[in-house]
Parts: structure tokens; C-alpha cells; sequence
């Protein structure tokens, strides 16, 4: 994986338009909640579908969190967090991560995190959750407790 660096910039020196292309361009695409998902058992649509022109040749990086995680009924058990490229449960997996939950009187945040390229174009992106096992999962949000999926050009390949 090459990774194309800005170059050190020193006084007098002209600023291209090439320097300027490989800055990062920041946030391409935010989606928030403060509602909360009482009932997450098959894999389903948290966050999204938000979308963004993607520049070939340059790497993005998307987060999904999610600030409070609890289970109802007894044992533990792991949620699946994804992040796909797609509208859809069926889009594309892009990330997969597991947040164990030890039991029913525990609540944790849980994050996944994909960095890598796109062919130029419009994307899709949703965040999906689903239950490991026998429990319901409870996604608490609310007031200053956001869950969110966002996007970043953090540069070019």
C-alpha cells in the first residue's frame, strides 16, 4: 500500500495545486441518531444510507459508533457491527467487528473502523447491527448520546 505524503513546505517555496491535492479533504458524509433501537436481533439498518462522491486513488476512512450497548435476558453474548457499501443489509461487508457484552447489567460503547479506496464514483454507506446469539441487543441513545457513521478523505493512495 503506497502512501503518497505532502511534501515540507518552506518559506518562499511556490504552493502547487499538486501540494494541495494531497491534503486530506475531511468529512464527506455524517449520519447521526439520538433514538434509540430496543430490539436488535437480525442484522438491520442502524445508520444511512449516506453517500458521497468518491475520488479514485485516494483512501477514505469510516467509523461507526454506538455510545451505550446493553443486552435484555440472561448471558452474554457479542454484537456484530458493520459497515457495508450498500443501501442495504445485502451491500457489500466493508467491516466487521464483535462487542461482547458480559451480561445483562453491563452497557458498553462499541466502534468499527474501515480505511481503504473506492472506484471514482457515488458510494453508499450504512452501519448494521446484529445479535451473536440468543439475546435481544438494546442500542441506548439519546440527548448527548449520539450513535454516528461518518466518512473521511484522509489522503491520497
Amino acid at each position: 500500500m503506497a502512501i503518497n505524503p505532502n511534501t515540507t513546505f518552506s518559506s518562499g517555496a511556490v504552493y502547487t495545486a499538486d501540494q494541495a491535492n494531497r491534503f486530506p479533504r475531511g468529512i464527506m458524509a455524517l449520519a447521526t441518531s439520538t433514538t434509540s433501537d430496543t430490539s436488535v436481533t437480525t442484522e438491520e439498518v442502524e445508520l444511512g444510507a449516506i453517500s458521497f462522491t468518491a475520488v479514485a486513488s485516494r483512501y477514505y476512512k469510516i467509523t461507526y459508533y454506538e455510545p451505550d450497548i446493553g443486552i435484555s435476558g440472561a448471558g452474554a453474548n457479542t454484537l456484530q457491527m458493520r459497515i457495508r457499501n450498500g443501501t442495504t443489509t445485502a451491500g457489500t461487508l466493508l467491516q466487521l467487528a464483535y462487542q461482547w457484552i458480559p451480561s445483562s447489567s453491563v452497557d458498553t460503547a462499541g466502534q468499527v473502523v474501515w480505511f481503504g479506496t473506492f472506484t471514482a464514483g457515488t458510494q453508499n454507506i450504512v452501519a448494521t447491527a446484529q445479535q451473536g446469539g440468543a439475546v435481544t441487543f438494546t442500542l441506548n441513545r439519546g440527548t448527548g448520546k449520539a450513535a454516528w457513521l461518518v466518512v473521511e478523505d484522509i489522503g491520497p493512495a
